[in-house]
């Protein structure tokens, strides 16, 4: 998922990690300062189609070192949140780094996550743009509702409930999607599709080309 311009992370803003407060958090997580970049998916690809396998084993190094890819790979593509099979992995798992609308950033991953909506009569619908990492270039509105909880698993096996407010409810909603094999253009009318399609062509190779610069930047 990518972030919103008025949103961009800060280092002195509120910050919950893994759903906890914490006094202070760097603008960078650790995890992205120990990844290496992969190469994010691109919709069509079939990888991004089908839904993702259970995580079975916890506290591997493997583990680790994919959370930390994800964590940098996210930040490279000024991404919100990133789900593992962006990065090619059809594991059920996703790592995030977002704001809500109350001013609180979100920071940290989910494993397994099964995503609840809440009651009908404590949420809202809302209307929002939304673009994704693995459809570079494209925004659209999609509606989703303005409250979700995540309850999973972290890297050691530990649970995790995560809960979501405004944009950060977004965010759960949109990467929970990719583990079942959906992008956000799944949600959208046939026009709206072929809409958010040709702005990825037209957009792409600069997208591309940006995450490049960066990239270079941190010497990878």
């Amino acid at each position: 998922m990518s972030v919103r311009d008025e949103r961009s992370r800060s280092a002195d803003r509120r910050v919950r990690v893994q759903g906890r407060p914490v006094d202070t958090y760097p603008a960078l997580p650790p995890e992205a300062g120990r990844g290496s970049v992969r190469r994010v998916t691109v919709v069509g690809e079939e990888v991004l189609s089908r839904p993702c396998r259970e995580v079975t084993k916890f506290g591997t190094p493997e583990l680790s070192a994919l959370i930390d890819d994800m964590f940098l790979t996210m930040y490279v593509a000024d991404g919100a949140g990133l789900a593992a099979n962006q990065v090619g992995v059809d594991l059920r798992l996703f790592v995030y780094d977002c704001p809500d609308d109350y001013g609180i950033r979100h920071v940290g991953h989910i494993i397994n996550p099964v995503l609840d909506l809440l009651d009908p009569g404590s949420r809202r619908l809302v209307d929002e743009f939304e673009g994704c990492l693995s459809v570079p270039g494209a925004t659209l509105t999609v509606p989703r509702t303005d409250r979700a909880v995540a309850r999973g698993v972290d890297k050691d096996g530990n649970p995790l409930v995560i809960e979501g407010l405004g944009y950060f409810a977004r965010c759960l909603q949109h990467e929970t999607d990719h583990l079942v094999g959906h992008t956000y253009l799944d949600r959208l009318s046939k026009r709206d599709r072929k809409d958010a399609l040709r702005q990825m062509e037209d957009r792409r190779e600069e997208v591309f080309a940006q995450r490049a610069i960066k990239t270079a930047r941190l010497g990878q």
